[in-house]
């Protein structure tokens, strides 16, 4: 088995070993900003592709997934912040309201390619002030789309989920085990 996940996320390294653990992580050197699609679930994917084919183009006999995942709220797109402010304002934006977690997909192999993109709908609780400035003096909100990883700090103040929880720590494990078997990139 020939596997290379296109990400050096140490989240989603974690939960790629779920499904194996005879794979090699490689980092996908993109220009992530050279991608300008404004719809959500169109961005994930564009992205994935793109580090997958990063990867891919030198590893053809491999099966390589790359993955990228958006959070989106009022159809806006929100990435990783950049700075307190920034993660403030996502933060006060997600908070008591219902937002989704889009993460695409793409699996290349010898010139054959499967790609899709699973959402999922994030409800949290309202957050109260004193605790989003805590939150942001932490180093969790500046390496994750939206500002948050579900498994950390912001479960403190997760309502509810419907769809996958491993897509928004950032791998739908299952749909990627299925996908794999299903197109016998394994």
């Amino acid at each position: 088995m020939n596997i290379v996940l296109a990400s050096e996320s140490p989240r989603r390294r974690e939960l790629f070993a779920l499904i194996t653990d005879r794979f090699e992580a490689v980092s996908a050197a993109v220009d992530e900003h050279s991608i300008q699609e404004t719809d959500a679930a169109a961005l994930c994917l564009a992205l994935a592709r793109l580090k997958c084919h990063a990867v891919a183009d030198s590893r053809p006999d491999a099966a390589v997934i790359g993955c990228d995942t958006v959070v989106e709220v009022d159809d806006r797109i929100l990435g990783k912040p950049q700075n307190a402010d920034q993660a403030r304002e996502m933060i006060l934006l997600l908070s008591g309201r219902t937002h989704f977690v889009h993460t695409g997909v793409c699996i290349a192999q010898n010139g054959r390619e499967s790609a899709f993109e699973v959402k999922t709908a994030v409800r949290l609780f309202s957050i109260p002030s004193a605790e989003i400035e805590r939150y942001i003096q932490t180093d969790e909100p500046y390496d994750k789309a939206g500002g948050y990883g579900i498994q950390g700090w912001m479960s403190r103040w997760l309502d509810g989920i419907d769809g996958d929880f491993f897509n928004v720590v950032g791998l739908p494990v299952s749909r990627i085990y299925a996908q794999l078997k299903l197109k016998n990139f394994v």
